[in-house]
């Protein structure tokens, strides 16, 4: 068996810290790891280390945080850790053309797409919304692009109709992890052919935001029911529910009951046995069944427990969101 492989680590959450796992459980060495800076978090602001950087502690490795490595001395230092290999998975930093070459067999991405589907900040998410029926996780040589080098070994998952951002997440992280040590394996003895990314297919990823996240009923049922489920746990897909803000947790599109008349988008209508159903698309003329939600101050319920609980909240004929005149100012 050829020997194992002198690893430098680079990512920041918790998607990182399950291909970290995975190489710490592995033959490979993994001599440093590096990561973003600690932040500060929950409501103390108390400076708080990455996900990475908590595991690589619990396995007493040294753990590198540089706010750049544009700067010489930065090169210099990871240059003597002497590894053969440097894996970087969601590190949050952009890697230099002159860090990509100190590694002798350059730096590996475990990225969370089938690329070149999705380039960028947001695979996971946009792959659900843009409702793709697979997603998967790409290990890529890297070069100075943005996630457009060579494609080494490709894993491909099933997206159902019900699968939300954080399962699908999990289970990319899961994947992520078994293909990168894989590749390593592969790297230490015959080597892993390369393949060139298709020109053709290319989409960019946009980071998420707070401000998508909130609804307009006027767009096509299946359209909003895929943001829901991608935007589940984070940012949260919400509409208005007078001055409050409704949280949207899982849906589906779903045809109107016979004889529905179309009502103005954004009304709830009859409610079903386990969802709200609210009328949408530019008429009225679509409806998306809501099962899951959360109510300010409560907690996320399914739609029949919600019903229960709050039904005076969310009686037939109630608006949600905007109103046409509020949404087009």
């Amino acid at each position: 068996m050829s020997r194992p492989l002198r690893v430098i680590f680079a990512g920041t959450p918790d998607f990182a810290a399950e291909s970290l796992a995975a190489l710490l459980a592995s033959r490979h060495d993994v001599v440093a790891v590096y990561t973003q800076p600690d932040r500060p978090a929950g409501r103390g602001r108390k400076l708080t280390p990455s996900p990475v950087k908590a595991l690589a502690l619990e396995h007493d490795l040294p753990v590198h945080q540089p706010a750049t490595l544009k700067a010489p001395e930065g090169r210099a230092e990871l240059a003597g850790l002497e590894a053969d290999i440097m894996v970087v998975v969601a590190y949050g930093l952009i890697l230099p053309g002159a860090v990509l070459e100190i590694p002798p067999l350059g730096c590996l991405n475990v990225h969370a797409s089938l690329l070149p589907r999705w380039r960028g900040a947001a695979p996971i998410q946009r792959a659900i919304e843009a409702g793709d029926a697979e997603s998967g996780v790409t290990i890529m040589q890297m070069d100075a692009g943005l996630d457009t080098g060579d494609m080494l070994l490709v894993r491909r998952t099933p997206i159902a109709a019900n699968t939300t951002g954080g399962e699908l997440h999990d289970r990319l992280a899961r994947l992520g992890g078994q293909a990168i040590v894989e590749a390593l394996d592969a790297l230490a003895g015959d080597g892993l052919p390369t393949t060139p990314q298709p020109e053709a297919g290319i989409n960019y990823a946009a980071k998420l935001s707070k401000a998508e996240a909130e609804l307009d009923f006027r767009r096509p049922a299946a359209e909003l029911a895929a943001r829901i489920r991608a935007f589940n746990p984070w940012p949260v897909a919400w509409c208005a529910l007078g001055d409050d803000r409704l949280r949207l947790l899982m849906a589906r599109a779903a045809s109107p009951a016979p004889g529905e008349a179309p009502m103005p988008p954004g009304t709830l209508l009859a409610h079903g046995p386990d969802a709200l159903r609210i009328a949408c698309g530019a008429a009225g003329d679509q409806v998306l069944e809501v099962t899951r939600a959360q109510l300010p101050g409560g907690k996320p319920l399914a739609v029949s427990e919600l019903l229960k609980a709050r039904a005076e909240r969310l009686a037939p004929g109630t608006r949600l969101g905007h109103t046409d005149e509020e949404a087009t100012a």
